[in-house]
């Protein structure tokens, strides 16, 4: 199975395509779209729409994963990376290939074990996985991450994958009252 993992950003979306065979894991590409930084913001997208569209259509994955939004102090920066997910998700269904979608405490938990891993331990940790000579950038590792989770979970069966979402939730929910 291969797999597209997207983390997306305005001005930098990560990417990385993760294939499983067997029991291993293996990375075909990885990288960063970064459109010029003088753009404005409709143009960046339809930039990162088409970068992503041609990986898709070249690196033909059977899923792309796109991080979930997660909610920003600034309530513009949340509104931009909306419509980066947006634009993604439309590049994506527009060549027809499946999408799931993962938090980054669920990203975090399935590659390093723990939710509120730091980027450079979740780029450690995708090198470590992915046996890569170097450690990826911050938005490749994240991208990677993403698409590790979701060969991760797409062992399971629909049932058991529930499950592990209740007890991720449950997790969370006890780790926010432990802190109060």
């Amino acid at each position: 199975m291969r797999v597209l993992g997207l983390d997306p950003g305005s001005r930098r979306t990560g990417y990385g395509i993760v294939e499983r065979s067997g029991n291993r894991f293996a990375c075909v590409a990885h990288g960063a779209v970064a459109p010029k930084p003088r753009l404005d913001l409709p143009h960046r997208l339809h930039e990162i729409a088409a970068r992503i569209g041609a990986l898709i259509e070249d690196g033909r994955p059977e899923c792309v994963v796109i991080e979930k939004a997660f909610y920003h102090e600034s309530v513009h920066s949340t509104l931009v990376l909306g419509h980066v997910r947006g634009a993604l998700l439309v590049a994506a269904v527009q060549r027809g290939v499946e999408v799931a979608e993962y938090s980054p405490r669920e990203i975090k938990l399935s590659v390093v074990g723990n939710g509120g891993a730091t980027k450079e331990q979740v780029a450690l940790m995708v090198r470590r996985l992915l046996a890569l000579g170097t450690t990826p950038q911050s938005d490749a590792a994240v991208a990677l991450a993403a698409a590790v989770c979701h060969l991760h979970r797409a062992r399971f069966t629909p049932p058991a994958r529930a499950a592990s979402a209740a007890a991720e939730r449950l997790a969370a929910l006890l780790a926010r009252g432990a802190r109060r």
